[in-house]
């Protein structure tokens, strides 16, 4: 009878007769053999056994003690498993079969396989099992190479059936194995400690540098020696404004806000005022060079001009922005120290100087507000409110605004501190260290700056008042403007890797990515962070391309699936609020007639609302605010 053995060579070896519990038997051993650790492979001494594992070693031998020849413990039919039949008369009768030496498989060609490559400090030792099956004494003996990889589990079960081991030695032969390797990898343990110590006491290794070693390894795996983890000035700066802000300091707290915004303010003023001037100087200059043209004055004279008055514009705005910087900069410190002295001196009871403290800036807010009259003018707002219940069987509350306005205007802070902006201030700064965030998501293109289009009046906005709790909004770009080329730099090697043999097609579309790795793609988004604008936390810029202002647009376009990616991001960081142009436009246009406006609202309106039925999977069914805005005319 033969039989197929999933060998690594997939060669077949003919194996004698069985009954049919062994062949079951056969199966499972040789896919038990066939495993990571199988270096060799090997039959079993004696004729007839099955082929096994390196960790089960083919030179196991189970022999008769006493005798020469090795001997296979009686089964339960009295014969000797895998013996030979006789040999006929007239016949020699057959050879034993002889375990193949390490590294040979059965075949009609024997090839040599790649010998194991173990550790250096491998060593093999003998595994030495006596015991007694009736009136003979047999002896296994099993080679096992240490360290050892298996599982002593799976080994000895492999034991027990390629020798056919009898079930009354099955229970002391696994302790006997066990407390073999165990006794032995302590002396290979004991042993590489005593080289050790011998290498130090000879001087072969630094031991100065050995302790560090030992003490590095404590300090990272260890609790106890690990070292306490540090406070961050911004952490601790957060808690304590936090506490601040829920007091009765919280006005006090406003109202320097406030101050120290007027300040900035009245400088972007007149920075606006000076470059005005320049630009009218410059340009009746350029006029009257421009009369004198082909006259008395030549093109290379123009050119000349206009460099002259780019480098003025330029020198101008440099220095206006150092200005800014410098006392922006100059702000938060002093506002970051006086909130921790005040906090300081909350604590202590005994303070007489608190209440002063508190009361002196509401006095010097209103010589501000009425030393500066220039107001704000606001346009009144359109706006409808919707509460709706979503879900299918657990159904979640949400609160939808529609609102006629423009995405800034929850960003610009006023210059009259009434009492109505006053609560929108004090709600927005109360909520900054929170789980109840508001953002909104602004229509950008593929270039992180700040140089062009509703991008340049945002940064704007940003700058008219300090952030005494983030980075500026220009840091935060080149920020991400840092990752995103680290990002685009990991896509490009992961591509090139996998599409190294593509036509010419994608290598095109390769190299066009490879040039804009600078920008982003439609559908992606970047987050700035801000303290410092009158009802936003968290700002979602969505690149999107001109595709938006067509009426092609549909549930599967990159911007809807940025809007469905800045949702789950709400989600997983308590961004409560968030505000969506309906839309997906800043401005109007010609094009953009009232069936087109009905029809990309109707799609806005379906995508967000499965957008935020998926939200129960996300976040368990909270209850969330959205405003969805549409531009003025």
């Amino acid at each position: 009878m033969t039989t197929l053995l999933p060998l690594p060579l997939r060669l077949p070896l003919p194996l004698p007769a069985r009954s049919r519990q062994q062949q079951q038997g056969a199966g499972l051993v040789a896919s038990l053999a066939h495993s990571p650790q199988s270096g060799r492979l090997g039959e079993k001494s004696g004729g007839g056994g099955l082929l096994a594992a390196e960790s089960a070693p083919a030179d196991a031998q189970v022999r008769q003690e006493g005798g020469s020849r090795p001997a296979s413990p009686p089964s339960s039919s009295g014969s000797a498993d895998g013996g030979h039949a006789p040999a006929p008369a007239g016949q020699k009768p057959p050879l034993p079969r002889r375990p193949f030496p390490s590294g040979l498989s059965a075949g009609n060609n024997l090839k040599k396989m790649k010998p194991n490559k173990g550790k250096a400090c491998a060593r093999e030792r003998d595994f030495v099992y006596k015991f007694s099956a009736g009136n003979q004494h047999l002896v296994l003996t099993v080679p096992l190479k240490f360290p050892v990889q298996e599982n002593i589990s799976h080994l000895h079960g492999r034991l027990m059936l390629l020798h056919n081991l009898p079930c009354i030695v099955e229970n002391d032969l696994k302790q006997s194995l066990n407390k073999f390797v165990e006794e032995e990898t302590i002396k290979d343990y004991d042993r590489e400690a005593e080289m050790a110590l011998e290498a130090v006491k000879s001087g072969k290794v630094d031991i100065n540098q050995l302790a560090d070693n030992w003490a590095k390894a404590y300090k990272e795996t260890t609790l106890e020696y690990a070292k306490p983890e540090e406070t961050s000035w911004d952490e601790d700066f957060a808690d304590v404004y936090h506490d601040l802000i829920h007091s009765p300091a919280s006005e006090t707290l406003l109202n320097l806000e406030h101050n120290y915004f007027v300040s900035i303010s009245e400088l972007i003023s007149e920075r606006d005022v000076e470059l005005k001037k320049l630009r009218e100087r410059q340009g009746a200059e350029m006029d009257k060079v421009m009369q004198e043209l082909g006259k008395s004055l030549t093109d290379q004279d123009v050119n000349s001009l206009a460099a002259q008055h780019f480098e003025s514009q330029q020198d101008l705005e440099n220095k206006w922005t150092n200005e800014l910087k410098q006392s922006t900069a100059i702000q938060k410190q002093e506002y970051q120290e006086w909130v921790i002295k005040l906090h300081q001196d909350l604590k202590n009871p005994n303070s007489s100087s608190i209440s002063d403290e508190i009361k002196v800036q509401p006095s010097q807010l209103r010589e501000s507000v009425e030393g500066n009259g220039r107001i704000y003018e606001e346009q009144r707002l359109l706006e409808e409110s919707f509460t709706i219940h979503l879900g299918a069987q657990l159904k979640t509350m949400h609160n939808l605004r529609l609102l006629r306005a423009d995405m800034l205007d929850f960003c610009k802070h006023k210059r009259n501190h009434r009492s109505g902006v006053k609560l929108h201030r004090l709600q927005t700064a109360m909520s900054l260290y929170s789980t109840s965030l508001c953002g909104l998501v602004l229509l950008v293109d593929n270039r992180i700056s700040s140089y062009s289009g509703i991008k340049r009046d945002f940064a704007t906005v940003c700058q008219e008042c300090t952030d005494f709790h983030f980075p500026g909004i220009q840091e935060q770009l080149e920020i991400i403007q840092k990752v995103v080329l680290k990002a685009r730099a990991q896509r490009s090697s992961k591509s090139k890797r996998h599409h190294g043999n593509k036509n010419s097609g994608n290598e095109d579309k390769c190299k066009n990515i490879e040039r804009n790795q600078s920008n982003i793609l439609p559908g992606e988004f970047y987050i700035t962070r801000h303290s410092n604008l009158s009802e936003i936390h968290v700002a979602f810029h969505l690149c999107v391309d001109d595709n938006v202002r067509s009426g092609n647009v549909t549930a599967r376009d990159p911007a809807i699936m940025g809007l469905r990616n800045i949702l789950k991001v709400c989600c997983t960081h308590d961004i409560t609020t968030i505000s969506i142009p309906l839309l997906l436009v800043h401005d109007m246009s010609e094009e953009m007639t009232i069936p087109w406006c009905l029809k990309r609202a109707e799609l806005v309106f379906k995508c967000v609302k499965g957008f935020m039925m998926e939200m129960a999977s996300w976040d368990g069914g909270i209850s969330r605010t959205v405003q969805f805005l549409v531009p003025q005319i």
